[in-house]
């Protein structure tokens, strides 16, 4: 696993645009979480205008404490917190006025020995009150009050090591079969993934639907996504067939076809201004 969290801004759409708005941080956990969290996400803000974050979702469940100093409802001027599950299409939050949010970003299958009675499937496209599925609610005033982020870090720690995440060799599994197709472009078809981890396909689609959330084909074309994004704001000069190719696509038109139905707009639109 590499140290500390991930540097990319992969499934950020405009992370340029975005990053010029409001401070974004991210920031690793206890040692005793790393086996199961990506990272912790911070985000505060305090704009003049009305602001449209876009995200393309990893297959990753999050916890997220928020706090909306504009906001319209009670709940979210005081804070609160909630767990998202995978969204399966392009997530979009307007930002007004001042506020702040510190996630925590599971790893794909990650999630569940916090909640082993929940299957990540019934928790897809769903934002649901933390307390309804972890065993007790997170400290949302200590977690957001604090203006040191390593207080908010620590607040964080705490309350994710006070439930006792327990080793579960077949989240374990799920973690290291969704890392191998993030890491290996080579992985493109499910049957042959399901191989490499000595599984059935259909014993590994249960276990994407139970873990992650989520079905293998799924994953692999977002993380196809995800890099096609991350080049698209690199520079002008993409050589779109190529990076189909790399990918794995039969030609460039399925490649923009698979981006264009996931993002809302050809990739293209995304090249650096």
């Amino acid at each position: 696993m590499a140290a500390g969290p991930r540097r990319d801004t992969r499934g950020i759409v405009d992370a340029p645009d975005l990053f010029a708005r409001v401070r974004f941080r991210r920031r690793e956990p206890a040692a005793a979480l790393r086996p199961y969290l990506e990272h912790y996400w911070l985000i505060d803000w305090d704009l003049t205008e009305p602001y449209a974050a876009h995200v393309v979702p990893h297959p990753s469940v999050n916890l997220v404490l928020q706090r909306y100093g504009a906001a319209e409802t009670p709940a979210e001027r005081s804070g609160y917190a909630e767990v998202a599950g995978v969204d399966p299409g392009l997530f979009t939050r307007k930002l007004t006025g001042r506020g702040r949010v510190c996630g925590v970003q599971f790893r794909p299958g990650g999630f569940r020995p916090f909640a082993p009675e929940h299957a990540l499937c019934d928790l897809t496209g769903r934002r649901i009150a933390a307390a309804e599925v972890l065993r007790t609610a997170p400290p949302v005033d200590a977690v957001l009050d604090p203006d040191d982020e390593d207080a908010r870090v620590a607040a964080l720690d705490a309350f994710l090591l006070a439930l006792e995440p327990r080793p579960d060799p077949r989240a374990t599994l799920a973690m290291a079969a969704v890392d191998r197709v993030r890491t290996d472009h080579t992985v493109r078809r499910v049957d042959r993934l399901a191989q490499d981890l000595g599984l059935s396909a259909r014993s590994l689609q249960r276990l994407f639907s139970a873990y992650v959330g989520v079905g293998p084909k799924w994953v692999i074309l977002r993380y196809r996504i995800h890099e096609a994004l991350e080049r698209a704001g690199s520079g002008p000069a993409v050589d779109w067939g190529r990076l189909a190719a790399d990918l794995g696509y039969s030609d460039q038109a399925h490649l923009v076809r698979d981006f264009t139905a996931t993002v809302g707009v050809p990739p293209t639109a995304f090249a650096p201004r």
